[in-house]
């Protein structure tokens, strides 16, 4: 079973976040448009989120996305709409994730319960300042 380990990263420090936190590097594909992000793991979180700009970047078209999604929590005012796009991993098999690609300019890009952890399995080692994705 193929694992690689990642370090916890300030990647975000316009929020003024000083603690390092599990991003994962990724390359998001959509219809040939290719975003280097990082998407935050979030085991807590039901679903994958995509902030409205990347889901742009990556040529979507809010009003070709049928199906509609509610969200929670500080997103719960925003409207969300499903969009599939094709997730590469370092040299991890590229996988099709399934996000909740939220109207919201300032969502971080999140890795939830649906579907990342049902492709991945992930320890993290916080004491450590790393985490391990291990492909399913």
């Amino acid at each position: 079973m193929q694992s690689n380990k990642f370090p916890y990263l300030r990647v975000l420090p316009e929020r003024h976040l000083t603690e390092p936190m599990p991003y994962l590097p990724l390359t998001l594909e959509r219809k040939g448009n290719i975003k280097e992000v990082f998407g935050l793991l979030d085991s807590g979180s039901t679903v994958n989120v995509l902030p409205y700009n990347i889901g742009l970047e990556l040529g979507a078209m809010w009003e070709e996305q049928r199906i509609s999604l509610n969200l929670t929590g500080n997103l719960a005012n925003f409207e969300a709409r499903a969009l599939f796009v094709n997730a590469q991993i370092q040299d991890f098999p590229s996988v099709e994730l399934a996000f909740a690609w939220t109207k919201s300019e300032y969502a971080t890009l999140i890795l939830g319960q649906t579907n990342f952890f049902s492709e991945f399995d992930v320890c993290f080692y916080r004491s450590q300042n790393e985490f391990e994705i291990k492909a399913r």
